[in-house]
This record gives C-alpha cells, structure tokens and sequence, in this order.
C-alpha cells in the first residue's frame, strides 16, 4: 500500500518536474499535477475540490498582511529611500575597517526591516551604494558579494513575504514566526559585517580612500536622515512585538507610513504611486496563484495519501532528527538552483512539514529553516534571483557574482548548522 502511495506520488512529482522543465509557468504546473493526481481516485468532484482548496487559502485573513507589505516596499522603491540610507550609514561605518561596504550589510538589514523582500532590498540599496563604491576603487568582488549576501535578508528579517506565506500554509502564528526571525537576521547581519572587517584588515587595499575626517555634526545629521525609515520600522516591527497589532495591521501602518515619507520628500506623484500600486498587484498576483496552485496541489496529495506515505516510509528508515534535517537541507539547497524560494516551500510544504513535526522540531523553527535555505538558493546558480537583479546592477557575468557571493552564502550555512544545534536561538523569544 505504502509502495503504490509513493509510487503514484513519484508519477505526479515526475509530472511536475517535467512540466516546469518544459517552462510551463510553476501555478499552471502546479494545478495540472494536482488535476492528474485525483485522476488516481475514482469518483472525485476534482472541480468542487479545486474551487474549496482555492477558497480556503485566498480567504485566509492572515494573507491580507501579503499585498499590503507588497505595497509598502514597491512604494518606498519609488522614493529616496536608498538615498538616505546611504547618506546616514556612511558617516558612521567610514571609520569601521571595511569603511562604506558596511552600507551595504546595514542599509540591507534595515531595509529589510520595511520591506520582506530580498530582490527588493539587493535591489533599493544597491542602485545608491554600488556606485558610490566602485567609484571610489572599492574592490568589487567585496563590494558585489556583499551586497548579494545582505540583499537576502529581506527574506528573514520580518515583515517576511515568505513567512506570511509558510504561516498561512503551515497554520502557524506570523507573528511568532516574525519574533522569530529577528534574531538570525541579526546574527547574520553582524557575521556578514564581521567578515567585511576581517577581510579589510588582512588586505587594507580593498577599501582604499583617505582617512576619515568625518565630524559629529556629520554623525548627527546622518541620523536625521535615517530619521523616517527607523520610525517606520519601529512602527511595523514594535507594534507586533508589543502585541498592539496584528500582520494585517501593521502592514497598513507600514502602507500609511511609506506615503508619508514619499510625500515628505515630495517623490510621490500620480505617476509613482501608480506605478507602486501597479506593481504590488502584478507581485500579489503571481504570490496568490502560485499560494492557489500550491493549497490545490497539496490537497490532491493528501487525497493520494502521498505525504503520510513519505512520512510513514521516512520513518521506516529510522532517521535522527540530524539526519532528517541534513536530508531536507541537500534537498532544497537543489530544488533552490532551479526554482524560486515561494514555489519550492508551496510545493514541498504538505510533505516535508509533518515529517518535521513528527520528529520533534517545532514548525516555528521550521520556518526559519526554510527561509534560511531559501535565502542561500538566493545566491546560488543558475536560479538565484539576486543573482539576475545583481547582473542587471552590475553587468558582471552570474557565474562571477555567485564567487563573490560565496564567502556569504558559507556564513548563511553556518548560521543554518548553528540554529539546527541550538534551535533556542530562534524559540527563545517566542517562548
């Protein structure tokens, strides 16, 4: 029984792979595997199925937070945002050894704090700090890989798109799943700035320029530039820490917020607000159907009764709960090169999140582990999106980016070990 159940879902994966091989778009993939899949079953209404598994995932108020953190980060894209950042970091990091590539590690790590998207945030900041580095003879492997490494903490660092999601799949609490992001973020912000400044400090010619002469009142008006983005991250982040708001919530605060700071720097019009509302749908769009495909596609599984025998198979085997983790991190770090971060945990979730679970790992942790793995498939070739927004940055081949890059993707997979070791650096603050 067993055999034919992981059998059949084999025939289905198989489909799948080879329906997006052939670049099929991944939700009409998604919806035909899943259609094939009841064909196993006799006497199915795979219509009336379709439509509740679509339903039930759309109407989900927990998704609201989506196209509303969207809009937040395509709204503040439009602004001077990456401006500021770079205008208000730069006077404090041009004494750290690594001088201004520390821009790039903390205007990455506080743009990610408004924005939940790591494309966006590789993206906003590195139009500004890219060219002001090369510029001035800053050596570019650092100077690029950085900016690659840093651009995924979008993904971790909360308002998280990809957490919403795996909350939503996972039914589990996004505000949990936001606290616990927190603390890895930092953790790897810090690490990636640590190895800034050591590789600065073996070799002083990679971040030449004169000695700093930079004056407190210099300090002190960079502050004031840092002044709307670090209210606005107070007002998202602090408001689901302190329990006053929920996702949806904060991210209309977070909405409200990045038209206030557009207007204040008079950037917003007609046309740039139409152009940030135009793009949050087309991004909304593509999240809620590749998030339809995925629900219809993992209910058709559990009608096969694949994922229990998966589960039931994988526990046949008697792996540790190491083992399991080690299994699933080589897996993803594969499916990474090939597809986007959302399409790999949508597909992947109804199977591998039970195994999880019955091995004891809490899927809070779980979510963090996966945004992890996502982030470092972010950097990764011949699919990783940083990769391609870095390129169209840059000019550099995606061969030569992803060498730069992978000083930090081993750091991202340090941190992966570390928090698989001590899952508390992630539960503790949601204990």
């Amino acid at each position: 029984m067993i055999g034919s159940m992981i059998g059949s879902g084999g025939v289905i994966g198989g489909i799948l792979l080879a329906l997006l091989l052939a670049r099929v778009w991944v939700f009409i993939a998604l919806f035909a595997a899943g259609i094939f899949a009841l064909t196993f079953i006799s006497n199915l209404p795979i219509e009336k199925i379709l439509a509740l598994s679509v339903l039930n995932v759309t109407t989900s108020t927990e998704l609201l937070a989506l196209p509303l953190f969207i809009l937040m980060a395509e709204i503040l894209f439009q602004t001077d945002l990456s401006q500021s950042l770079f205008r208000g970091l730069a006077p404090w990091t041009n004494r750290l050894p690594g001088k201004l590539v520390h821009v790039n590690v903390v205007g990455c790590t506080m743009f990610s704090a408004v924005s939940g998207s790591s494309a966006a945030t590789a993206l906003t900041v590195g139009r500004i700090t890219l060219k002001e580095l090369l510029a001035r003879g800053y050596d570019k492997s650092l100077a690029i890989g950085s900016l690659a490494g840093a651009g995924t903490l979008g993904f971790l660092i909360p308002p998280s798109l990809i957490l919403i999601i795996y909350g939503v799949l996972a039914e589990t609490s996004i505000i949990k799943l936001f606290i616990a992001g927190i603390a890895p973020g930092l953790l790897l912000a810090f690490l990636y700035s640590a190895y800034v400044g050591a590789r600065a400090l073996a070799d002083p010619s990679l971040t030449p320029g004169p000695e700093d002469s930079t004056t407190w009142r210099e300090r002190i008006r960079g502050l004031r530039a840092l002044l709307p983005v670090t209210a606005l991250i107070l007002a998202v982040i602090g408001s689901l820490y302190a329990g006053i708001a929920s996702p949806t919530e904060s991210a209309a605060v977070g909405v409200f917020g990045a038209l206030l700071i557009g207007a204040g720097q008079g950037r917003l019009n007609a046309s740039s607000l139409k152009t940030a509302l135009l793009c949050a749908v087309l991004t909304s769009s593509m999240a809620g159907l590749i998030l339809a495909a995925g629900s219809f596609f993992s209910v058709s599984l559990a009608y096969l009764g694949a994922p229990q025998a998966a589960a039931d198979f994988i526990a046949s085997m008697e792996l540790s709960g190491a083992q399991l983790i080690f299994a699933l991190l080589v897996v993803y770090l594969i499916l990474g090169m090939f597809l986007d971060g959302m399409s790999t945990i949508i597909m992947t979730l109804p199977i591998t999140l039970p195994l999880v679970v019955a091995a004891g790992f809490d899927p809070v942790w779980f979510g963090v582990f996966l945004v992890l793995v996502v982030e470092m498939a972010q950097i990764t070739p011949p699919v990783g999106f940083n990769l391609f927004v870095l390129e169209s940055l840059t000019g550099e081949s995606i061969a030569r980016i992803a060498r730069y890059a992978f000083p930090f993707f081993l750091i991202t997979m340090a941190v992966t070990v570390l928090i698989t070791l001590f899952p508390q650096v992630v539960l503790f603050a949601v204990r």
